[in-house]
């Protein structure tokens, strides 16, 4: 019975936003027509890839329960996009940067899993600290300035467009949420995920290595946040200290938007993308039409009480 709720809950919240997306296309369709081209589209999906891959690692950690919350995936992305051109600058072989970036991304979030597990430090004090520590050194090594090196080969992935798709979002992105997908509903991890968010306790009295599987879903997200550090230096065409700025409140945003439910063992990675790809296009659609930055976040606000009461309201209802 439990699943079977939690599978509505979750085709739920997919199908309302869904259905927001629609109408703010057809609204600004409506009030701004010329917005709505293949140009448009493909600079709607390029900043999604970044937000997508860091709201995928966030949604693991909070879905896995434990207080579990990541504050350091924007200054992941910053750090591991600019200490890994710099390394290459520094004379590694540029062939190399992508597996840097992976690497660092890995290291970063097992930094955070080692500080929750084997310190019992609270999640949401923990990554506070080393957000800190990470956008820290990631200004400090850079002064600030932004790091070129990026190889051609690389501009060629980040800036490709096929129909109308960017690359990075049909070759990393789609496959990440497909994978994680398939690892949540049809493997042993996966279960052992939504036990130990559910009802920790519980999962530790079953057998789960609860402690083991967090520290591994903090390295899953500090690897995808490496993963959004290669997009952004293979996209802008240089390695931001500045990159993952706001990415921290916003891939939060995008995973309770998405159906992930904050203390964790309930909610589905497609209503994560389905957020995000909904953000990303009222920012934009709310930029071409001038409204101002200030209202833009309000907007943001208010469509997640409505979406969230909406789920609420269903649940009762059922």
């Amino acid at each position: 019975m439990k699943n079977r709720c939690t599978l509505q809950g979750t085709h739920l919240i997919l199908s309302i936003l869904v259905a927001l997306w629609i109408v703010l296309v057809a609204g600004v369709a409506v009030l701004q027509p010329s917005t709505l081209n293949v140009s448009t589209v493909s600079t709607v999906l390029q900043f999604s890839t970044i937000l997508a891959l860091a709201s995928l690692g966030q949604a693991l950690v909070v879905l896995a329960g434990g207080a579990g919350i990541d504050l350091s995936v924007g200054s992941i992305v910053s750090l591991t996009a600019v200490a890994s051109l710099m390394l290459v600058r520094l004379g590694l072989p540029p062939g190399l940067l992508p597996f840097l970036c992976l690497l660092f991304g890995t290291v970063l979030g097992l930094i955070n899993g080692w500080l929750v597990t084997r310190l019992a430090i609270l999640p949401l004090i923990a990554t506070l600290g080393t957000f800190f520590i990470y956008s820290g050194l990631a200004l400090a090594v850079t002064g600030g300035a932004a790091q070129s090196g990026v190889p051609d080969w690389l501009l060629v992935w980040g800036r490709g467009i096929v129909a109308g798709f960017p690359l990075p979002f049909l070759t990393i992105a789609l496959p990440a949420f497909i994978a994680t997908a398939i690892l949540l509903n049809g493997t042993a991890w996966g279960r052992w995920i939504y036990a130990m968010g559910f009802n920790e306790r519980s999962a530790r009295l079953t057998g789960i290595a609860v402690d083991r599987a967090r520290m591994i879903i903090y390295a899953a997200s500090g690897l995808l946040c490496g993963a959004a550090g290669l997009v952004s230096i293979a996209w802008l065409g240089s390695g931001r200290p500045n990159i993952g700025q706001n990415l921290e409140l916003a891939s939060l945003t995008a995973a309770m938007l998405g159906g992930i439910l904050i203390t964790g063992g309930r909610g589905g990675v497609g209503g994560v993308l389905a957020a995000v790809m909904l953000l990303v296009t009222l920012q934009t659609s709310l930029l071409q039409l001038g409204v101002n930055t200030v209202w833009q976040v309000g907007i943001v606000g208010c469509l997640l009480i409505f979406v969230l009461l909406a789920e609420r309201l269903s649940q009762r209802w059922r």
